[in-house]
């Protein structure tokens, strides 16, 4: 593996895990370096990545500097119009908005794909062809649909775990559309249970709110929130494109009564809010407060022993020495937050740590 090909196995690797500034520095010493060898392949592979990296920012004038960049590839080195260079041409011209473009390029990139028969090409020229069906404003869902189902095909052939991904989660949001909710649900499960091999952060909130919205739409507001807020947990200040969405979900579903809530946990004035208890006082309780911040930040997570006495009280374990500690931190804790310390509902032990109840609808105050 060359040096270029590690920078953007790196870039792509930060990409997945939504850290853009430092994706971007990998992907763009990549570029150079392909450009250079003029590896054009490897190239318009960086330039899509960053191109994605740029329309999540919402970075539009840095889209059309992309556009003149394949443009001057062209003209300038005689690269052949081939079908990846269509594709991201159709990217650009989809995230300016100008779906009759992309259409047409994503139709010349399938074209070329089929010639050449390169599956990876066809496969990504079918799915852009269906993300622009199903933008409202073309409206030709069916079309969609038929084009994902062709995409299944290949699937059952070609290993692409994040285009799949991609394509569930699209297909889920086409059948919403649809007003199909139920199946647009078992679509997007699926695509969480594909998740688990490509552990991607960004499709994993897009699922997130897209899931919310479709149980919005089937009446279930609770769940909607849990799983908005389950998007916002992981949007950072990078993730313009999916912060206006969690905003625009959040809008629709109204203001949350905190009463809605079995606890709400204000790291900013060290307290949290329990829905019997009401508000609880942990000034001056740090580890406590370490402690439940932790467990709130990952529901469901089982933290062992030794991670808990590693990341809180900042020592290496000593089972003689912190397993007494822990035990008697966590009675202290559940003692505060819990309405009924003899049924906790928060905080359970398993075999081998503690977690906190994946089902307790918890918010963090940002």
């Amino acid at each position: 593996m060359s040096q270029f090909d590690r920078a953007f196995e790196l870039g792509k690797l930060y990409f997945d895990r939504g850290e853009y500034s430092q994706a971007m520095t990998h992907l763009q010493d990549a570029s150079v370096g392909y450009f250079a060898e003029k590896n054009f392949s490897q190239y318009l592979k960086c330039l899509n990545t960053l191109l994605r990296i740029h329309a999540e920012r919402e970075e539009f004038e840095e889209i059309n500097v992309f556009k003149e960049k394949l443009q001057d590839l062209v003209l300038k080195e005689g690269f052949e119009l081939n079908s990846r260079t269509y594709y991201t041409l159709a990217i650009c011209a989809t995230y300016k908005s100008q779906y009759d473009t992309a259409l047409d390029y994503f139709q010349k990139a399938l074209a070329i794909g089929l010639a050449t028969d390169h599956k990876e090409d066809i496969c990504n020229a079918i799915f852009g062809l269906a993300w622009v069906y199903s933008v409202p404003s073309i409206g030709r869902n069916a079309d969609a649909l038929k084009e994902i189902y062709n995409l299944e095909v290949f699937f059952q052939v070609y290993n692409l775990p994040e285009l799949r991904v991609s394509a569930l989660i699209l297909n889920g949001n086409i059948l919403a559309q649809m007003k199909k909710h139920e199946e647009a649900l078992t679509v997007l499960w699926k695509a969480y249970d594909a998740l688990k091999e490509t552990r991607n952060i960004i499709q994993t909130s897009y699922l997130m709110i897209n899931l919310g919205d479709v149980y919005f739409e089937m009446g279930d507001k609770d769940l909607a929130r849990v799983y908005l807020s389950m998007a916002q947990r992981s949007i950072t200040e990078e993730h313009t494109r999916l912060s206006r969405l969690a905003k625009f979900y959040s809008d629709k579903l109204g203001t949350e009564s905190q009463t809605n809530y079995d606890l709400i946990f204000d790291e900013g004035n060290h307290a949290v809010t329990e829905k019997k208890l009401g508000k609880i006082d942990f000034k001056n309780q740090f580890i406590l407060l370490d402690l439940l911040r932790l467990f709130v930040s990952n529901q469901g997570h089982i933290y062992s022993k030794e991670y808990l006495v590693e990341n809180v009280w900042k020592q290496p374990y000593d089972p003689e020495v912190h397993d007494n500690k822990i035990y008697v931190t966590i009675k202290r804790l559940r003692k505060m937050i819990e309405p009924d310390y003899e049924k906790p509902k928060y905080i359970f032990r398993a075999k081998n740590g503690y977690y906190m109840n994946k089902v307790a609808r918890i918010h963090i105050e940002q």
